[in-house]
């Protein structure tokens, strides 16, 4: 038995596909879905999807936050902001992390916290999936 997969941002619908496993970062944690999981519904920190199908490849995507909807035969995630990992920008996001952390130390001026707090949570999360993705490759 599998899952239906659908991950889906504001833009456009990234991914749809089979899966034996999802995984995905909430707030409360990592979570593991496996078809016949109990119906769920979660709130999504920055970080990584991984959908896992048999024998393949992980597909890897990264998200900004959002939604999580599980049902026994299905995993919808609906994305602040999603891309594929393999299309992430290394140097970008080690670059806004920096801005970040200058920010957060009071380096930059005027300043909103909360803001410099979570671009650096986001960049962080991006680095991450990117880490992720060379590992299994």
């Amino acid at each position: 038995m599998l899952l239906q997969v659908k991950i889906v941002s504001a833009e456009k619908l990234l991914h749809t596909g089979e899966a034996n496993c999802v995984v995905v970062t909430a707030e409360n944690g990592e979570l593991g879905i496996l078809p016949q999981h109990a119906p769920l519904l979660a709130r999504l920190k920055p970080g990584q999807v991984r959908v896992l199908l048999n024998n393949q490849p992980e597909s890897i995507f990264y998200i900004s936050g959002g939604l999580l909807e599980v049902q026994p035969d299905s995993v919808t995630v609906l994305a602040d902001t999603a891309e594929r990992a393999d299309s992430l920008d290394e140097a970008a996001a080690i670059q806004a992390m920096k801005q970040a952390e200058e920010v957060m130390q009071g380096k930059q001026g005027e300043f909103d916290y909360a803001e410099a707090r979570a671009a650096l949570i986001r960049a962080t999360a991006v680095l991450a999936t990117i880490r992720k993705l060379k590992d299994i490759h």
